[in-house]
């Protein structure tokens, strides 16, 4: 079986944690779009780690984790963080990388930088880790897959070619030193022998654990909200961030995906620009900042405090029906146990106009949140882990939240460590 796990909003919804978890009865876990522009914090039995580029069930030694065709590979950072993990202690995971998978350029990061930098103002709040340059080459068709590392003669030819053209516009539009083709060919050789021992025909790898019945996961990058084309666009991220790109990013039929579990927050936190229709400010921001997550709400790759709101049913009932949920996993739960009351935003106000359907990003601009306000529950709920053990007041908000956005909430999360879940319904 193939199931995806997504995210419904900005990013930051906690598939690390549910990836991980599904992960133990999982063969297989692919990362199928997006880079190291985004982290997944997880924590386990090893301790507390930061991901950006390896799939979140790396820590099983049983699983295989793979890096599909889809991902913005930044070889030198997928190096890095397979050996921070091993000397904490973790088993050297087995990984395999899809030959059709495109490198993140040293190059790509620069351009990130020099762009953002000459935007000023309005920039993009990008995290300058090279994915909308390394997207828009690709699309350009001037990327390099990693099988070009291994013919060594083609590929100096199109450094050169590819350094012509990136020149000219670090000359005269950023006025910054510019590219040397044999340097990046040096640079491109080091890339080949980290990542030769692990290159493979993923697509293929996949039909045949597929024949073989093996149990597949999809994890995604981000969540609906910051796809290119169904997103909050142009405050999006360059890679599609669906469970339908999934079989394009990994290389498998779109009818194998199976089951879509959508990770949904219990309230709403955002990294980087966008509008944001729930959003809280001040003291509130800072109360709900600092409990949320393991240790705040700060992003796992840049730090950044993130944007804090209150629980968003229209952006959530959107998120979810772009990814085709089959199963909610309702995240951080616990969090919410010190608000006397809890205020959930159920419907959009657009110049008068009541709506519960997600505008595009010109209305949504002047949206204001149409708030209902919850009686919260007043107590720490981390360690139950039945659903009928839950306050009632909790149990509340969790079926007002269901009935909201139309979809089962089948797992919740009531704290951050691998095992604190409850299981409502949910089934492998």
């Amino acid at each position: 079986m193939v199931k995806a796990i997504v995210g419904a909003n900005w990013g930051d919804e906690g598939k690390g944690k549910i990836t991980d978890m599904l992960g133990e009865t999982s063969d297989i876990i692919v990362r199928f779009q997006g880079g190291a522009n985004a982290g997944h914090t997880i924590i386990n039995d090893y301790g507390k780690f930061a991901l950006h580029t390896l799939p979140s069930g790396v820590f099983y030694d049983h699983t295989t984790s793979i890096i599909g065709n889809g991902v913005a590979l930044n070889i030198p950072v997928l190096f890095k963080e397979i050996g921070e993990i091993v000397s904490q202690g973790v088993p050297k995971p087995k990984i395999l990388v899809s030959d059709r998978a495109q490198i993140v350029m040293p190059y790509h990061i620069l351009f990130d930088e020099y762009e953002e930098e000459r935007l000023g103002k309005g920039s993009f709040g990008s995290t300058k880790s090279g994915i909308a340059p390394f997207y828009s080459d690709k699309y350009a068709k001037i990327g390099f897959q990693v099988n070009e590392l291994f013919d060594g003669k083609v590929l100096k030819e199109k450094l050169v070619r590819i350094c012509e053209m990136k020149n000219v516009l670090l000359e005269h539009l950023y006025h910054k030193p510019l590219l040397n083709p044999d340097e990046l060919y040096e640079t491109l050789m080091e890339y080949k022998e980290m990542v030769a021992p692990y290159v493979c025909d993923v697509s293929l790898f996949l039909h045949k654990a597929m024949k073989e019945q093996k149990t597949i996961l999809l994890e995604g990058q981000l969540g609906s909200l910051k796809d290119p084309d169904h997103g909050i666009y142009p405050m999006v991220t360059s890679s599609s961030t669906l469970a339908a790109y999934g079989a394009i990013g990994a290389g498998i039929p779109p009818y194998e995906i199976k089951k879509i579990v959508t990770v949904v927050k219990a309230y709403s936190s955002a990294v980087g620009a966008g509008a944001f229709v729930s959003e809280i400010f001040g003291e509130e921001a800072d109360e709900l900042r600092k409990r949320g997550g393991d240790g705040g709400e700060f992003g796992a790759t840049t730090g950044r405090p993130r944007r804090m709101g209150w629980f968003d049913v229209v952006a959530s009932k959107y998120g979810c029906r772009m990814q085709g949920t089959t199963d909610v996993a309702f995240t951080v739960l616990d969090v919410l146990g010190y608000l006397e009351e809890i205020p959930v935003c159920v419907a959009y106000d657009i110049d008068g106009e009541i709506t519960t359907d997600f505008p595009t990003t010109g209305d949504l601009e002047r949206a204001k949140p149409v708030i209902e306000v919850l009686p919260g529950w007043k107590s720490d709920i981390r360690g139950i882990t039945k659903y009928e053990e839950l306050p009632e007041n909790c149990r509340k908000y969790v079926e007002f939240v269901e009935e909201k956005i139309g979809y089962p909430i089948t797992l919740i999360s009531n704290g951050p460590g691998r095992h604190e879940i409850i299981r409502r319904g949910y089934t492998d």
